[in-house]
C-alpha cells in the first residue's frame, strides 16, 4: 500500500510527489531537515525540536511556509493517513526552484515536505543486546550545529560503518570524538556521563538536551568536555542517543569490548527514564 506524503501544500501517495530537477535541496544541499519520533500514533518532543528547526532554517536565512501550528496539523494528519503508532516523521525545508546559481534567488518560494516511516523504538531489538562502534574520520564542514540536508560526509561515513559490520561510527576529528554518525555520542566513568560540550561542531541533539534535563532530575553528574576513543575504550559504558532510538548500550569499540562487554546498568537507567518520559507525553 502507498504511504500519503505532504508536499508544497498538498497530500499525495508518494508515486505522485514530484520536484522539480531544480530544487536547490537537489542541485546544491540547499535546505534543512528534522526528524521527529511517534510514539502511541502522537509526534513527542515537539517543542525542543520546533526550535532547532527554527535555528538552522534562520542560520541560513530560510523561512518556513508554514506556521508551527499549521505544521503540527500537516504532521498529525500524516500519521492519521499512515496509521503511524510508532516510527517518525521526516520533514525538510529547500530554498525552492531557480536557475542554478550559487547565490540566494529573489522571491522564491520554498519547498516543504514530510513523510512518515515505522519504526520500534520503545522495544528496541538492539536496546538489551547492544550495539556495536566503529571510530571513522570527521570530514563535514564547519556548521555542525545547523541540521544541513547536505549529508556526503555522513554518507560516507555510514557506508563505511557499514562496510565493517557495526551499526553506528563514532566521528574523530583532531584526536577527540565528536559525534555519532547519526546520534549523540556518551562515555560513562566512575558513575559520571562525558560528552562534547555544544559548539558548531556537533549538532545540537535533542536527546542529548533531553538528557542534561533527566540527569539533573536525577541526581546523575554530567561533564561536558573532549574525550577520546581511547579514552572510550577505558570507560565503563558508552552509549548512543537519537530520535529513533532514543539510547542504545555500545558494547564494542573498533573490535574491543566496553567495560563489561554487555550494556551497563546507567544505560539501562537512562533508557528507562527516556521511555517512561515518551510514554508520558504521549500518552498526556
Amino acid at each position: 500500500m502507498s504511504s500519503i506524503v505532504f508536499l508544497n501544500g498538498d497530500f499525495c501517495k508518494e508515486e505522485d510527489a514530484k520536484v522539480s530537477i531544480f530544487d536547490r535541496g537537489y542541485l546544491f544541499g540547499d535546505g534543512i531537515y528534522e526528524v521527529v519520533p511517534v510514539i502511541n500514533g502522537k509526534v513527542i518532543d515537539k517543542e525542543p525540536f520546533f526550535e532547532r528547526f527554527d535555528g538552522s532554517m534562520s542560520k541560513i536565512g530560510l523561512k518556513a511556509p508554514f506556521c508551527k501550528a499549521e505544521i503540527e496539523t500537516i504532521l498529525d494528519t500524516l500519521i492519521a493517513k499512515n496509521e503511524i503508532v510508532e516510527g517518525g516523521i521526516y520533514m525538510q525545508v529547500t530554498r525552492g526552484v531557480a536557475p542554478r546559481e550559487f547565490y540566494f534567488p529573489e522571491n522564491t518560494p520554498t519547498t516543504f515536505m514530510a513523510f512518515t516511516f515505522k519504526k520500534e523504538i520503545i522495544h528496541h531489538p538492539l536496546a538489551e543486546k547492544g550495539i556495536k562502534v566503529v571510530s571513522c574520520a570527521d570530514i563535514r564542514w564547519k556548521r555542525r550545529d545547523i541540521k544541513s540536508i547536505s549529508l556526503l560526509g555522513q554518507v560516507l561515513a555510514k557506508e563505511e560503518v557499514h562496510q565493517k559490520g557495526a551499526f553506528e561510527g563514532w566521528m574523530v576529528e583532531d584526536g577527540f570524538v565528536t559525534e555519532g554518525t547519526s546520534s549523540a555520542a556518551f562515555i560513562v566513568k566512575d558513575g559520571v556521563i562525558i560528552t562534547r560540550p555544544l559548539s558548531n561542531a556537533i549538532l545540537p541533539s535533542i536527546r542529548r538536551k533531553l538528557l542534561m534535563e533527566y540527569t539533573k532530575e536525577n541526581n546523575i553528574k554530567v561533564e561536558e568536555r573532549l574525550f577520546t576513543i581511547e579514552e572510550a575504550l577505558n570507560a565503563d559504558e558508552a552509549f548512543m542517543a537519537s530520535a529513533t532510538v532514543f539510547v542504545l548500550p555500545i558494547i564494542e569499540i573498533d573490535g574491543k569490548p566496553i567495560g563489561t562487554g554487555k550494556p551497563g546498568e546507567m544505560v539501562k537507567k537512562l533508557r528507562a527514564l527516556y521511555v517512561e518520559a515518551a510514554l508520558k507525553e504521549a500518552n498526556a
